[in-house]
């Protein structure tokens, strides 16, 4: 029994989707009438069994048609892909899914998701690029030194620059390189581990929580949402802020503490053994050169011509992943990486995200083997049965907790959206909120249980301090409590603002 361990992400998709083309046995088969937005003629086509129709675009056919999203959202490119019309649900001939479509189904997924996996495998490699040229590392040691005297300005500044990380391309795994890197220098400023250890994991975890432009959740997920990502960002930006400073303030009173009385610490009895592990140097022997800073720089602009040109200038995936590729060139280019070994970091790179694509892949694959069984819009109509007509607040507080119970299972935050948005997302359809209310409680309710998810990082993240993870639970448990209330308490006003 101890040589038995917890399935990854991959497996448990795997099997999901099995269970998934059984189901399509089982769940009778049916489908809605859909509503789709035509940019260019300015109308609406609406898909049912009998074929399409063409309705003018106006908010009298939305209403006639009893659906609740403003035409805003239809004409300025908010809501692209085809929506299911309430109430037009009809079950149809079964169309069950056997062992060849079930194998075939996470190569249809990767196919479908291309777009997304390409982006991912880029990203992926101007990280690995960005590493190679030790910018990361730099720039930390540059603020710790900087700051010097001043050492409650480290926590501080590590936990709002890798929450800066998180939110804007999920920084997460890259986190376990800055672990022997930073925690000299909060030992050497009279903290425990535990502060290092909160600062880096909490402001990445908090980071990724509050996603802004996470190519990994919050742009998948809008994607799978049949949204623009853009859509929401500035309730998630204002939760970024809000959330990220109640978390600081949270870690400032422990460190303070512990400073002021050393036996205070959760930790204190590995004391002795922490310090010695990690000794107490402070120097790290790369500078932040004026080159680093280009480096940085760049990176840093990446995202920004990122956000601008989907925002102003109709980009999607094909000109997103272009400027990642772009930045990676020019960031190989300044750090004068030669030609083979920048291919090669990048190859590497890239593949340290494969196991991510693989993950959309065959996520998506669920959703085909669903689709092609006809029982996704079948699982909607039973579900918005239920949800329909409930309180907004109720609803998406449910939801938070639905998907950080559903995280345990299946941690990755990209597997996540592409397998449960396109069945969740159409439900706000139904209780009256935008679909971005839908994103928003995936990711935090992914985001929360992150803090103490042992399917996810912490436990690999406790192992490099060597710390237990019943002390990472007490320590961290009162925070999660409160990030949990706040969270629920913000869900519900702007469910009803929306």
């Amino acid at each position: 029994m101890k040589n038995l361990k917890f399935p990854t992400a991959q497996t448990i998709l795997l099997l999901i989707a099995g269970f998934v083309a059984l189901l399509t046995w089982i769940i009778p088969a049916g489908k809605y009438h859909t509503l789709s937005y035509n940019k260019t003629q300015n109308t609406f086509s609406k898909i049912t069994s009998d074929g399409s129709f063409t309705l003018p675009a106006s908010q009298k056919t939305l209403d006639s048609l009893q659906i609740k999203i403003p035409l805003e959202k239809f004409t300025n490119g908010d809501i692209w892909k085809p929506i299911s019309i309430p109430h037009t649900y009809n079950q149809l001939e079964a169309n069950p899914q056997g062992l060849a479509s079930f194998i075939k189904s996470p190569i249809k997924g990767i196919i479908e998701a291309a777009d997304i996996i390409f982006l991912v495998l880029i990203i992926g490699g101007l990280i690995g690029i960005m590493n190679h040229t030790g910018a990361f590392e730099a720039g930390i040691a540059w603020i710790a030194k900087v700051l010097k005297g001043r050492e409650y300005l480290i926590i501080i500044s590590v936990t709002f620059l890798i929450a800066i990380g998180g939110t804007t391309f999920g920084l997460a795994e890259e986190t376990i390189a800055f672990y022997p890197i930073l925690i000299p220098i909060f030992l050497a400023a009279n903290y425990d581990a535990m502060v290092a250890l909160a600062s880096i994991y909490i402001g990445s975890s908090v980071g990724t929580m509050c996603s802004t432009t996470n190519p990994f959740s919050s742009i998948i997920a809008s994607d799978a949402a049949g949204i623009n990502w853009t859509t929401g960002l500035n309730f998630r930006l204002l939760m970024l802020v809000l959330c990220t400073t109640i978390c600081l303030f949270y870690i400032l009173r422990y460190a303070s503490r512990v400073k002021k009385t050393p036996s205070k610490s959760i930790i204190y009895d590995q004391k002795e053994a922490i310090e010695q592990l990690f000794g107490n140097t402070t120097h790290s022997s790369l500078k932040l050169s004026n080159r680093l800073r280009l480096i940085l720089f760049i990176f840093i602009m990446c995202f920004v011509i990122m956000i601008y040109g989907v925002s102003s200038l109709d980009w999607w995936f094909i000109e997103m992943t272009s400027v990642f590729l772009v930045g990676a060139v020019l960031i190989g280019g300044i750090a004068k990486i030669k030609e083979f070994l920048f291919v090669d970091i990048f190859v590497k790179g890239a593949s340290d995200l494969l196991g991510v694509a693989l993950i959309i892949g065959i996520a998506r694959g669920i959703t085909v083997l669903m689709d092609d069984g006809l029982i996704s819009d079948t699982i909607l109509y039973y579900s918005s049965n239920i949800t329909n007509g409930m309180n907004k607040g109720v609803f998406t507080n449910a939801l938070l907790f639905v998907f950080g119970g559903l995280s345990f299972f299946i941690p990755s935050s990209s597997g996540m959206a592409v397998l449960t948005m396109p069945i969740m997302a159409p439900l706000a359809d139904g209780v009256g909120i935008g679909r971005e209310m839908i994103v928003n409680t995936y990711q935090y309710g992914m985001g929360l249980f992150a803090f103490i998810n042992p399917t996810g990082l912490i436990l690999a993240s406790l192992a490099i301090v060597k710390v237990g993870f019943d002390k990472w639970l007490k320590f961290v448990m009162p925070l999660v409590i409160i990030l949990t209330l706040f969270t629920m308490l913000m869900l519900t006003i702007f469910a009803y603002a929306n």
